[in-house]
């Protein structure tokens, strides 16, 4: 059976294969970043949470030494400039390709549970749409195995250590909850809102996935702080709202505050490094704009939807 752990051991290639490039051309830190991420998608569960608290200090000082740098070679603007003209839009179909693929194999392989873990079906199948794209996209530019991994290489060296931020910040969210965070933020709150305000409530809710969003830089890693706070004790049971809505809009008020921070370096900073603007903070200057009335309208969605 097809499971997640065959997905793992793909994306441990891949960064094996990244590991290698970059001995190749001497970039031994971005070597061996890349090399540590391989072993811990290859063997993380023998590793033990000894072995992998060690492996993610050794990720944290090569990222924190700044001696990651951009490797490989680009493909020339000229050459680049040639297959734009020669094949024009059928360039976003291989792109397409792995979306098409997932959401496809999503369903069909729920169907087919000898041969696949239903309860994984969609990170399988998108994981076969990478390898269809990739298949797709080397047949039609008729470009050799090795030139996506030296792209590829050349993107995630530019990236560096934000690549693997939302994931770093995903399990500190569930470190906090279960530390007790969620318990204490909750005190503090059905303290100092309103006694029985379900718009305080709300508010507080909202405006709390935002801002933990803003100092934890992802909103997975928001969730599930501010949902044992606020969202389960008070807007699901004490006043009965729905779930569903609660969380799914709970969620949105959170990607608020990923517009609004540095935190969120995948998003606001990485953009702006590989675009070279001058102002390294354009990008979330400009989604102020966005952030901070979509946040008030999903709070008010959250409080008209939600509650019967």
């Amino acid at each position: 059976m097809i499971t997640l752990h065959w997905v793992y051991a793909l994306t441990g290639a891949v960064f094996a294969a990244f590991a290698l490039l970059g001995v190749t051309d001497r970039r031994l830190a971005n070597a061996a970043f890349w090399a540590l991420l391989a072993l811990s998608m290859w063997a993380g569960d023998a590793l033990g949470d000894v072995g992998n608290g060690v492996l993610v200090l050794g990720l944290v000082g090569l990222g924190a030494f700044g001696r990651m740098g951009r490797g490989g070679s680009e493909v020339p603007a000229a050459e680049r400039q040639d297959r734009a003209a020669r094949f024009g839009n059928r360039l976003f179909a291989i792109a397409l390709i792995i979306p098409a693929v997932a959401l496809i194999g999503t369903f069909l392989f729920k169907q087919a549970p000898g041969w696949f873990d239903g309860k994984q079906a969609t990170l399988i199948a998108l994981a076969l749409g990478v390898l269809v794209a990739l298949a797709a996209g080397c047949a039609l530019l008729r470009a050799g195995p090795l030139v996506p991994l030296q792209q590829g290489r050349r993107l995630m060296d530019s990236v560096g250590w934000a690549a693997i931020l939302p994931q770093m910040l995903a399990s500190l969210g569930a470190v906090f909850a279960l530390a007790g965070v969620g318990d204490a933020v909750g005190l503090l709150v059905r303290q100092t809102i309103p006694q029985g305000s379900l718009l305080g409530a709300v508010a507080a809710y909202g405006v709390g996935m935002a801002l933990f969003t803003m100092v934890m830089g992802n909103a997975f890693a928001a969730f599930p702080v501010m949902t044992a706070a606020i969202g389960v004790p008070l807007l699901i049971r004490a006043y009965g709202g729905d779930p569903a809505i609660v969380c799914a809009v709970g969620m949105l008020a959170g990607f608020c505050g990923t517009l609004l921070t540095p935190m969120a370096a995948n998003f606001n900073l990485v953009p702006a490094a590989l675009l070279e603007l001058k102002d390294r903070h354009g990008v979330i200057r400009r989604q102020v704009g966005t952030a901070i009335p979509l946040l008030v309208v999903n709070i008010l969605l959250i409080y008209w939807l939600a509650f019967p």
